[in-house]
């Protein structure tokens, strides 16, 4: 199999980035075995201590599996592999197109948000939910600088995926608003309308406080389901979250 020329500056990510995009496109079936260390790094013209870090990179991602012997097997992504992927592949878009993921991310974190907003209300801390109070009015008092108000947009959402007290809700918070994809590349004005609907963030922060867990997830979903009905320029360099 031909592969491209690696550039001298990663040598090791260029390997696993090949490799991960290989596995991910489907030339690498689950099960099927890699080639061997040796022979990788022949055909990518390295050592074999960058074959051997990309391996590694890719079984910590459940991309393969390193079997007795040291043979390495294919896995299933689908069915191993967790967010790391996804954020490991907005450095390929011909595998799975970034505003493919971008879309996906901005639905999961509706989801996430949602539920998160409705346990926040139902079950948060007295002292959690009125710094979402206070945290709503400070966000609302950047308005209209749309990335300052993405930042502070972020720690609203953190206190009300904390106040959830979903510790699983909470990593997965973390991976959506950190590394590459940060949900996205997503630009300030492609989610101007959610960032600037001050009113809902207002309302959203209100029912929280008074223990309104439907009324929470209401105000949550309206705000949440905007950017993914709104189109984006994966693109673009932007605010996170």
């Amino acid at each position: 199999m031909a592969f491209a020329p690696v550039p001298r500056a990663s040598v090791s990510d260029h390997v696993f980035g090949q490799l991960r995009d290989a596995i991910v496109s489907g030339r690498y079936q689950p099960e099927e075995t890699l080639p061997g260390e040796r022979e990788l790094a022949g055909a990518f013209a390295v050592n074999r201590h960058a074959v051997r870090e990309a391996l590694r990179r890719l079984q910590q991602l459940g991309l393969v599996r390193v079997s007795q012997g040291g043979a390495t097997r294919v896995l299933d992504w689908r069915v191993h592999a967790g967010l790391d992927l996804a954020l490991s592949l907005t450095q390929s878009g011909d595998v799975l197109p970034v505003a493919t993921l971008v879309r996906d991310m901005l639905e999961m974190r509706a989801c996430v948000g949602i539920d998160a907003a409705r346990l926040c209300a139902e079950r948060g801390d007295p002292a959690v939910t009125s710094a979402v109070v206070r945290a709503a009015e400070e966000y609302a008092a950047l308005a209209p600088d749309l990335p300052r108000m993405a930042e502070a947009n972020i720690a609203m959402w953190r206190l009300i995926v904390r106040g959830s007290g979903n510790t699983a809700y909470l990593l997965a918070f973390n991976s959506l608003v950190a590394g590459t994809l940060a949900v996205g590349d997503v630009p300030p004005d492609g989610r101007a309308a959610e960032l600037l609907d001050i009113t809902s963030h207002r309302r959203l922060a209100a029912a929280i406080a008074a223990g309104q867990g439907a009324a929470a997830a209401r105000h949550a979903r309206a705000l949440l389901t905007a950017p993914v009905s709104t189109p984006t320029t994966p693109s673009d360099k932007g605010a996170r979250a």
